[in-house]
């Protein structure tokens, strides 16, 4: 006797059209911002990136124009925000040449990486595993997908989150330790990327906490805004 569930697919709807990007992976790039690294106790270098992961369904989508609710997480009393350029993977690949990177690129969004700093702290310096601290509900907002063939491949431009209308954090994608194609290519050697993965580049320095009724606004150049109310 078989049992069927119905699990909602995890999507995001892509920019200008009616249709969905179906989210297979989330994977997220530490500390790709030289003074994110330092400003986090850690020596920024070039040695190849680390990855971490956030479940599918962690997506809280931000419609252009609106103000998404993100519930406050249980279990912090400092949780913080981390504005990111996303990348939305729409080819297969491993072990894919830097060379060769953006032709897996489907398009571009901004995120959100929101993290309950003091639980992912706890776990860094017990040696444990980041999931409490990064992979929890809600905990990866995202604005629509915007294709490749309509923002061209995007290597520059501002990056920015401001709280209740302050700027928090602010910076160029240019000042990317790893480029989106080192990123990708290091990633490739770790897994097959595949149509739907989704890859958060990493966040600027000025990460903060927010509390209930703090309203983020975080924008990418090219890729349009996202508004994120917490309650």
């Amino acid at each position: 006797m078989s049992t069927v569930f119905d699990v909602p697919q995890a999507t995001v709807p892509i920019h200008g059209s009616g249709d969905t990007f179906p989210a297979r992976r989330i994977y997220c790039v530490g500390r790709n911002y030289a003074a994110h690294a330092r400003e986090m106790g850690f020596d920024p270098d070039r040695d190849p990136p680390f990855f971490f992961c956030k479940p599918a369904d962690a997506l809280l989508y931000c419609p252009p124009g609106e103000t998404a609710d993100m519930p406050y997480p249980s279990r912090t009393e400092n949780l913080h925000h981390e504005i990111e350029l996303v990348v939305a993977i729409g080819g297969t690949g491993r072990d894919v040449a830097v060379a060769d990177a953006n032709a897996l690129v489907f398009g571009y969004a901004v995120g959100l990486d929101m993290t309950r700093r003091d639980l992912q702290v706890a776990m860094r310096d017990k040696g444990r595993p980041w999931e409490a601290g990064k992979a929890f509900d809600w905990s990866a907002p995202i604005g629509p997908i915007h294709r490749v063939e309509d923002t061209g491949i995007v290597e520059s431009g501002e990056i920015e989150v401001s709280v209740n209308g302050e700027v928090r954090q602010k910076s160029d994608l240019t000042h990317l330790i790893w480029s989106i194609p080192e990123v990708i290519a290091n990633l490739s050697t770790l897994f097959e990327l595949k149509p739907g993965d989704i890859i958060y580049t990493g966040t600027p320095e000025g990460v903060g906490a927010v509390q209930r009724g703090d309203v983020m606004t975080g924008r990418a150049a090219g890729v349009g805004e996202i508004r994120v109310r917490m309650v």
